[in-house]
């Protein structure tokens, strides 16, 4: 039996070592050595100069994970009271944009923020002033939300639908009222949903390279932006690039270490005492 377990997991096991383990490996190497390839740890001091550019990633990103989830959590909630069928077509829709590249639906947004783009041109239709949108702060908040809120409604819909409707009940019985409800019953018993969809959601958020060039600008350098210059920039330094990447992994471990305290397990089965 172990021997069969054994020959089933081979393939998942090459596939992690290949794409997983050996990729991490070679971070680390190359983020603790010099282009010579002697070992150094002037690349990790060298990160700290660059202390604003992770700290406006966390910041953007949490920010992000956080319009999210206040947008998602009501929307996910409201999806799981439907009927089956509505449900069904309901996800879809949610899911219907991650079906267009990810580049073709920030070019869009691009479109959308320009100084003459389609929502201006809107407001000075009705003569209302032009304001200003691309290659702010704002809008890479705006591109991470639309891009990444469908991995916080998935998670919280799947909790919130596995919810039994007579621990609901049973509160509203012994005398709870709608907010009593939510917050005693429904909230504790979807942390697991919460939590898993704010991971979903902050770990691409603090690393994405993409939106914040397209949508935010020079004037908005991201964790993603960095490690990409150091790539394939003009300053080509697969050291420095390494050692960034190093300091991100450990900054996100740190982040979903911490938001695994809040979710001991006991909240899957049922709510807490009202």
């Amino acid at each position: 039996m172990k021997s069969n377990s054994k020959a089933l997991s081979a393939p998942y096991t090459i596939w992690m070592t290949v794409f997983i383990v050996l990729p991490m490996l070679l971070v680390g190497y190359f983020a603790l050595t010099d282009r010579a390839g002697n070992f150094t740890l002037e690349n990790l001091l060298s990160v700290g100069q660059y202390s604003n550019v992770f700290l406006r990633s966390i910041w953007l990103g949490a920010l992000a994970t956080l319009i999210s989830l206040l947008l998602g959590y009501p929307l996910a909630y409201i999806i799981s009271k439907m009927s089956v069928k509505r449900q069904s077509m309901m996800v879809m829709l949610v899911m219907l944009p991650m079906w267009m590249n990810f580049l073709l639906r920030t070019y869009a947004w691009m479109s959308l923020l320009e100084d003459n783009g389609l929502i201006n041109a809107a407001l000075a239709a009705v003569g209302l002033p032009r304001v200003h949108m691309i290659n702010t702060a704002g809008a890479v908040v705006l591109g991470m939300v639309y891009n990444y809120i469908p991995y916080m409604i998935l998670p919280l819909y799947s909790v919130l639908t596995k919810i039994d409707q007579n621990v609901i009940e049973a509160a509203q019985d012994l005398g709870a009222n709608d907010r009593k409800v939510f917050l005693k019953v429904v909230l504790p018993m979807s942390m697991p949903g919460v939590i898993s969809g704010v991971t979903m959601v902050f770990v691409p958020a603090v690393s994405t390279f993409i939106i914040s060039k397209m949508l935010g600008g020079g004037g908005n350098l991201l964790i993603g932006d960095l490690i990409d210059m150091q790539f394939l920039g003009s300053a080509y330094n697969p050291n420095l690039g390494s050692a960034i990447s190093l300091v991100l992994m450990v900054i996100i471990l740190i982040c979903m270490g911490i938001m695994n305290q809040f979710d001991d397990g006991e909240n899957v089965g049922g709510g807490v005492m009202i």
